[in-house]
């Protein structure tokens, strides 16, 4: 029985260098999928802004701050999405991550949302990240999943924003779960005085046009504002229009494991061809879509696949 106990033992030592080993190479591939991503969108339109959301090591040489940043990375990007830096719920501070965004914030956005589990807490997460140079957006359990529209903007203004560094405020509405038609949403978004407008391309199955993202380019104050699409890079969706009938875990393979918590979604070997032609580089591609409905920027999700694909919870 005891050397049973010392071989599992071992073998998950082994496993879970194993798995190391192989998360830290796809780190860096990563960072060169997001690049090839930028200078595709950026050839089609020079000033199309990138933001990824989470995984902010990957501005990181080797994906270790002690190493500084990596110079190509950090060009292909305007600024970095995160979640729940102070607020889980409650005041729960990731300080690894703060010391990082700290290090990148004097020369790109950093754009927090906060999830507090009371509005009690709205003020702090606001001033916690405004003290920080950070804008920030707050939801609490009702909000989520980003389907409403907050009552109040902090840090209103009625400034031209034309750069991602000029904004005071985002507001991330993902979800149309709220708005029984497209109009409805886009009459509800207009009427706000957000700087960033974050929404995913499509309402429901249609995406949406070039003339209706511009109806949302300017505030309710007259101010122009931002408006990115949200797209998630390293997991694939089953609700959306590249998926295949018959498509499942490891069918095709590159839809290598299950998205704890999203029956629906697939981390993905984000490396592979087949995924990348989804994502961009071609006509047909996610990215082209966004770039043709007038989009300013891409918001990318699940940029940390690179670590989920071999590490669970």
């Amino acid at each position: 029985m005891r050397k049973v106990l010392v071989l599992l033992l071992v073998t998950m030592v082994i496993s879970g260098c194993f798995k190391q080993r192989r998360s830290d190479k796809a780190g860096p591939k990563m960072q060169d999928f997001v690049i090839d991503l930028s200078r595709y969108a950026r050839g089609i339109d020079n000033d199309f802004i990138i933001i990824p959301q989470n995984g902010v090591e990957l501005a990181f040489t080797n994906l270790d701050y002690n190493e500084g940043v990596n110079a190509e990375y950090m060009a292909a990007i305007d600024g970095f999405g995160v979640e729940e830096l102070f607020y889980n719920g409650t005041y729960t501070l990731d300080d690894e991550r703060l010391k990082m965004l700290r290090m990148v914030q004097p020369t790109k956005k950093v754009m927090v949302s906060e999830y507090v589990n009371s509005v009690a807490y709205t003020d702090d997460a606001f001033l916690r990240n405004y003290n920080e140079g950070f804008i920030c957006f707050t939801r609490q359990e009702n909000n989520y999943d980003y389907i409403a529209i907050p009552d109040s903007v902090p840090h209103v203004n009625d400034d031209d924003i034309t750069n991602l560094s000029e904004a005071q405020n985002h507001l991330y509405l993902i979800s149309n779960n709220n708005f029984s038609t497209k109009q409805q949403m886009i009459a509800a978004i207009a009427a706000t005085n957000y700087d960033v407008v974050l929404i995913d391309l499509f309402f429901e199955d249609e995406t949406f046009t070039a003339a209706e993202i511009n109806q949302l380019k300017t505030k309710a104050n007259g101010g122009q504002r931002l408006v990115i699409s949200y797209i998630s890079v390293g997991s694939a969706e089953r609700y959306r229009y590249y998926w295949q009938k018959g498509w499942g875990l490891h069918h095709p393979l590159w839809l290598k494991r299950k998205y704890d918590g999203y029956k629906d979604e697939f981390w993905v070997k984000f490396w592979k061809d087949d995924w990348k032609n989804i994502i961009y580089g071609n006509d047909d591609s996610y990215m082209k879509k966004i770039l043709d409905a007038g989009f300013d920027g891409a918001y990318l999700d699940n940029v940390e696949a690179y670590y989920f694909l071999y590490y669970k919870d």
